[in-house]
């Protein structure tokens, strides 16, 4: 007989459930949140890394200038091997220098936030100062005039040859009349200087083209031209509008303060004609409208600018403006000096220079 077949064991499975808790030895540590930095401790560093920035911005700028300016100058000419490849490699050499330059500021700043976090911010501001400081002085000036002459182009070295011409002018003058029209205008001034802020004139040039026009003796001349100003024929849309700011219906020639407002007017009518050119619109302002007006005087000829209209004009005063300018001058100088400086007298032409043309300096 057959044995039964004894039960066979059933198999135990063993289930993973998933333990409430693991070991202590695979139990993850949590990491520490990092702490936030406070609001205003990181405005403060950015405040501190402007400062720097802005220190080294202003101390790289004035000497990326004054050192193509003096290039500009030492190696002019149009020759490739003694100008044109002299100057590009200077240019090369001044953007190594730089790069050179970063990384060792950026060597120096970690040694000096090592001892504190501002005294990098203080040094680069310091340097600023010292370069501004140095930027006030009259050799600044003439590298930065080198570097205009090297962006400008053409167009400024046309430029600075009228103001040459201003300078000039300005030299030849006798000073003790100089010195009388300045006296005589303190009469006036104020007048004048309510104009030029009606209109947004610079002061000096109004002072320049009454003393041009009448030396501040106000009458009536020969050619027409009554008052301060000596206004001849002026646009219709120029009395109307000097009427307008003077508040009467007909301003009075005779009044020096409605005449200097009639001047203000008429000068602000042509340069707004000659599109901003200062010596354009003076120009105009003493043709008038006579001829058609210098508008049509250069559209006859072709001429573009003031240097190529003056062969065109001789029987009309192409020195007009270059007397304006330099009688204007004359009372920057006075203004800002308290006397009349003698141009070749030890570095006054530099110190002159540095002052600058009213109506130009913004151009300068």
């Amino acid at each position: 007989m057959n044995k039964p077949a004894a039960p066979r064991k059933r198999a135990i499975v063993k289930q993973d459930l998933p333990p409430t808790t693991k070991p202590r030895s695979i139990r993850k540590v949590a990491k520490k949140a990092q702490p936030r930095q406070p609001v205003g401790s990181l405005k403060r560093r950015l405040l501190i890394i402007g400062f720097e920035t802005l220190g080294l911005a202003v101390t790289a700028t004035c000497v990326v200038m004054v050192l193509l300016g003096y290039s500009a100058s030492w190696f002019s000419g149009t020759r490739f091997f003694t100008s044109l490849l002299p100057f590009a490699i200077g240019v090369l050499i001044l953007i190594v220098a730089a790069a050179l330059l970063l990384i060792g500021w950026w060597k120096l700043r970690k040694r000096l936030q090592g001892g504190a976090v501002i005294l990098s911010p203080v040094l680069a501001v310091g340097l600023a100062i010292v370069v501004g400081w140095f930027a006030m002085h009259n050799h600044f000036a003439q590298a930065f005039g080198h570097f205009r002459l090297l962006v400008g182009g053409k167009q400024e070295a046309g430029r600075v040859t009228l103001a040459h011409q201003v300078y000039a002018a300005y030299r030849r003058y006798d000073r003790a009349q100089l010195q009388h029209i300045v006296e005589r205008a303190e009469a006036y001034n104020p007048a004048i200087a309510e104009a030029a802020k009606v209109f947004d004139i610079d002061v000096n040039l109004l002072q320049g083209i009454a003393a041009t026009e009448s030396s501040f003796l106000p009458r009536d001349s020969r050619d027409g031209g009554h008052g301060l100003f000596q206004i001849t024929q002026v646009p219709k849309a120029v009395i109307e509008q000097a009427g307008k700011r003077l508040a009467v219906d007909k301003p009075l020639l005779l009044n020096p303060r409605h005449n200097a407002f009639i001047a203000a007017a008429t000068l602000k009518y042509y340069l707004a004609e000659m599109h901003g050119d200062l010596f354009l619109g003076l120009l105009a302002y003493n043709i008038g409208p006579a001829n058609g007006g210098l508008r049509f005087i250069m559209q006859q000829y072709g001429a573009t600018d003031f240097v190529t209209i003056q062969p065109y004009l001789q029987q009309l005063p192409r020195d007009y403006p270059i007397r304006v300018l330099s009688h204007a001058l004359a009372f920057r100088l006075w203004q800002k000096e308290k006397k009349l400086l003698v141009y070749e007298e030890g570095d006054n032409a530099m110190r002159i220079q540095r002052i600058g043309i009213p109506g130009l300096q913004t151009e300068l």
